[in-house]
């Protein structure tokens, strides 16, 4: 993930008006499971929150092996 980041604060006094800009990039990275349903995957942005839903890949179902004598 990655983007830019901007903030602006103003404080306004009797005497005095103070503004202040803060800009910078920004990068995220993390590691994601290799059991998912890469199909199913969800993203979102609103309100300056970026959300996934990643579902887990269905485990394997338990296979009964019969044993010869």
């Amino acid at each position: 993930v990655k983007g830019e980041k901007k903030q602006e604060t103003e404080e306004k006094g009797e005497t005095y008006h103070r503004i202040e800009r803060t800009y910078g990039s920004f990068h995220r990275s993390f590691r994601i499971p290799d059991a998912i349903q890469a199909d199913k995957v969800d993203a979102t942005y609103k309100d300056g929150i970026l959300k996934l839903a990643i579902p887990k890949a269905e485990e394997n179902a338990v296979k009964k092996i019969k044993i010869k004598k």
